[in-house]
């Protein structure tokens, strides 16, 4: 078998460069939002950098199929961890006042958020699940096999609540089955079955401030001071941007903190402000370049497993980005789904890196004996 040293000379340097440039223009909006009022904030994300690093070089060092093998540790640790967080778990504040959500549990005078690890582990086992042979045809059971597998932290984490990282879930499961098979009649059943349940579940699953947050999402001005508020501060912050920017540092809609968390949901439309139309089109066509480099490592893989682990991650990547994008453009409701690699959160950052660890892992090893 090829050796480590001659795998890593087939390392995918222009991806890991891609995803650098992106972090650190995170980096720099964090610090221009947050450094003069709460520079704890932007040395904490500088601070989980290296433990990011550190993730993506242990996920590319060991052969991805021996992490898809021992998946299922990585989930039973995963479910622990979401039931950890509803029972012991510390909560966040939210705009408006409302009640947080839990998501977090102190560990050593650090915050863990277990859910950002559940697309690399459900990425890790469906990957095992639906790419262990070539065959297509596979029986209802099987595919409500995976489904159950992805309900459980799903459940776990919606209770929590977090909608938005729950949504990405399910994108991880319909990218893998999609690849791997299912019939298009039976996922467009599938979709007119949800279609017609959401009125249900938006009635008795989603909390209050979740659903005034749909409504107001085409008529923010419905409720300007507060579920819209937001979205039109949003709005505000890409629209002033312009062509060239307000200059680094001269945003007044996350400067003066008009804009409520603008160094993590909304740090898109800081960076619009700021860097205007130009800055915008650099940060898409470095997640574009990403996306496009990511899938072809699913193309171009050894095996199944690799191609659907490379699916899965990407499933759930694309989403993050479209709808927070779309979201700080104060085009969609207001959810929890941060920017990858952009957006501050150290646990997002470590299990963000640790993904493409693994992406890089699969193109490595297409090379392998």
């Amino acid at each position: 078998m090829m050796d480590d040293r001659r795998l890593s000379a087939h390392l995918d340097w222009p991806l890991v460069g891609a995803v650098l440039a992106l972090t650190l223009v995170g980096l720099t909006t964090i610090y221009s939002v947050k450094f003069d009022t709460q520079p704890g904030v932007f040395w904490t994300q500088v601070y989980a950098l290296p433990v990011a690093l550190l993730a993506m070089f242990v996920c590319l060092a060991i052969d991805y199929r021996t992490l898809a093998q021992r998946s299922w540790i990585l989930y039973a640790l995963l479910v622990l961890g979401l039931i950890a967080v509803l029972v012991f778990g510390s909560v966040g504040g939210r705009f408006g006042g409302t009640v947080g959500a839990k998501r977090w549990i102190k560990l050593a005078g650090f915050s863990l958020q277990p859910s950002e690890f559940a697309k690399l582990a459900l990425g890790l086992v469906l990957a095992m699940i639906y790419g262990d042979s070539r065959r297509r045809g596979r029986s209802l059971g099987e595919w409500a096999f995976g489904a159950v597998i992805v309900a459980i932290p799903a459940a776990l984490i919606f209770k929590q609540p977090d909608f938005g990282t729950t949504a990405t879930l399910v994108a991880v499961f319909l990218g893998v089955i999609f690849v791997a098979g299912l019939p298009v009649r039976t996922l467009t059943i599938a979709a007119v079955i949800a279609l017609a349940l959401s009125p249900v579940v938006y009635k008795y699953g989603l909390k209050e401030y979740q659903r005034a947050r749909i409504m107001t999402a085409f008529n923010p001005g419905k409720d300007a001071k507060g579920e819209g508020y937001q979205q039109i501060q949003a709005r505000i912050a890409v629209g002033s941007g312009g062509l060239t920017g307000k200059g680094y540092g001269q945003g007044t809609q996350g400067g003066y903190g008009f804009l409520p968390v603008a160094h993590n949901d909304f740090v898109f439309s800081v960076l619009a402000e700021e860097w205007g139309f130009l800055g915008v089109l650099v940060a898409l066509s470095l997640y574009l370049f990403v996306i496009l480099r990511s899938l072809e490592a699913a193309k171009l893989a050894r095996d199944r497993v690799g191609a659907f682990l490379v699916v899965a991650i990407m499933s759930g990547f694309i989403v993050q980005v479209v709808y927070n994008i779309t979201m700080s453009a104060g085009m969609a409701p207001v959810k929890g789904i941060t920017l990858p690699l952009m957006s501050y959160g150290g646990s997002s950052l470590v299990a963000t890196f640790a993904a493409f660890g693994l992406i890089l892992n699969v193109r490595m090893r297409r090379f392998a004996n």
